[in-house]
C-alpha cells in the first residue's frame, strides 16, 4: 500500500473552460511528488514538490495565479507538517514569494517558530537566500478579470462558491512517515491582511504518524471554526475509516456553520480518500504505480502512472 500521495487543487465551482487544466495540473503534480516517493524520498519532500508544482501553475489559487485582495494585490498563505515529529512551519500574508510552501518548510526546518507572517516572513526568506519575485509575476489576467467583475457587480467576496482553489497534498512514504502541505492565495477580494485556515495548524492541514494526515480546501473561516483537519483525524482516532472520517468532518462543517469544502486524507496503512461537499474538487492520487483522479462527486478515473494523461 505504501508509498501513497494524494493531492487536491481546490474545492468550489470550477468553470468548464478551466476544469481540464485543473485536472491535468493535479495529475502532473501527483506524478512529480510520486516520483520522489518511488525514488525512496520522504513524504515531506513529496508533498512540497507536488504543492510547488501547483503553485507554479497559473490555473490554481496559490503562488502564480493567486486571487487578488480588495486592493488588487496578492497575499499568500502556506503550511507544512511532519507527522513523525509533529513539527510544522507556516507563512501567512506573504506577497513576493513564488513558492510559499517552500518558505513554510524553511520555517519548520530552520527556526524554532511555527509561523511567520508578512514582512517578517519576507525578511526570513531573504536571510535564507530565497529570492523575491515581482508581484506582477504572480498575477494572472484571469485573476484581474475576476476581481474586476466582483467590483462591477458591487459584490464583496466569494464565500461558498467561486474560486477557492487552495492546493494541498498528503503522503505516506516507504518508511511510514506521513506529511501534509497546503498553499493558497486565499479568498477573492478579501480584506488586506486577511489570513484564512491554510496556515493554521489543525485547520489547513495536520499530520501525525500515529493517525494520518489531512489537507483541506474550501471556505477558510468555516474550516477554522471546526478545525477541520484535526476534527477528521479525531474521527480516525475513534476508529473511523479515512473516507467516513472525512465525510463526518465535512458534514459537521456544513450543518454547524454552513461551510463547504473538501479534503484529501491518508492513514498510516496507506488508505486514502478525496472527499468534498462543494460542487467540485480537482484531486489526484498515486499508489501502486496507478494514477487516480477526478473532479465531480462520484468521479474516479484510473490509469497507469507512466502513461501520458
Amino acid at each position: 500500500m505504501l508509498p501513497v500521495l494524494v493531492v487536491h487543487g481546490g474545492a468550489g465551482h470550477i468553470p468548464k473552460e478551466r476544469s481540464e487544466k485543473s485536472t491535468a495540473g493535479v495529475c502532473s503534480a501527483v506524478r512529480a511528488g510520486y516520483a520522489i516517493l518511488q525514488g525512496g524520498g520522504s513524504s515531506m519532500d513529496a508533498v512540497v514538490e507536488a504543492v510547488s508544482e501547483l503553485e507554479n501553475n497559473p490555473s490554481f489559487n496559490a503562488g502564480c495565479g493567486s486571487v487578488l485582495n480588495v486592493k488588487g494585490e496578492v497575499e499568500m498563505d502556506a503550511i507544512v507538517m511532519d507527522g513523525k515529529t509533529l513539527g510544522s512551519g507556516a507563512v501567512s500574508a506573504v506577497r513576493c514569494i513564488a513558492n510559499p510552501v517552500q518558505l513554510a518548510r524553511l520555517v519548520m526546518d530552520k527556526t524554532s517558530h511555527a509561523c511567520l507572517t508578512a514582512e517578517g516572513a519576507t525578511q526570513f526568506a531573504s536571510a535564507m537566500g530565497v529570492p523575491t519575485v515581482p508581484q506582477e509575476s504572480l498575477i494572472t489576467e484571469y485573476s484581474r478579470i475576476e476581481v474586476t467583475e466582483i467590483h462591477e457587480a458591487g459584490r464583496t467576496v466569494f464565500t461558498k462558491e467561486g474560486k477557492m482553489g487552495t492546493v494541498g497534498a498528503v503522503a505516506v512514504d516507504s518508511d511510514g512517515n506521513i506529511a501534509c502541505a497546503t498553499s493558497t492565495g486565499g479568498m477573492l477580494n478579501k480584506m488586506e491582511g486577511r489570513v484564512g485556515d491554510t496556515p493554521c495548524i489543525g485547520c489547513g492541514g495536520y499530520a501525525d504518524n500515529k493517525i494520518g494526515a489531512v489537507s483541506t480546501t474550501g471556505h477558510g473561516e468555516a474550516i477554522m471554526k471546526v478545525t477541520l483537519a484535526r476534527l477528521i483525524l479525531f474521527h480516525m482516532e475513534q476508529g473511523q475509516s479515512v473516507e467516513a472520517a472525512s465525510d463526518l468532518g465535512l458534514a459537521y462543517m456544513k450543518s454547524r456553520v454552513d461551510g463547504l469544502g473538501g479534503v484529501v486524507t491518508v492513514d498510516p496503512q496507506g488508505h486514502w480518500a478525496a472527499r468534498f461537499s462543494s460542487p467540485q474538487m480537482s484531486w489526484g492520487a498515486a499508489q501502486k504505480d496507478t494514477l487516480h483522479y477526478g473532479l465531480y462527486t462520484g468521479e474516479h478515473f484510473t490509469q497507469r502512472i507512466d502513461l501520458p494523461h
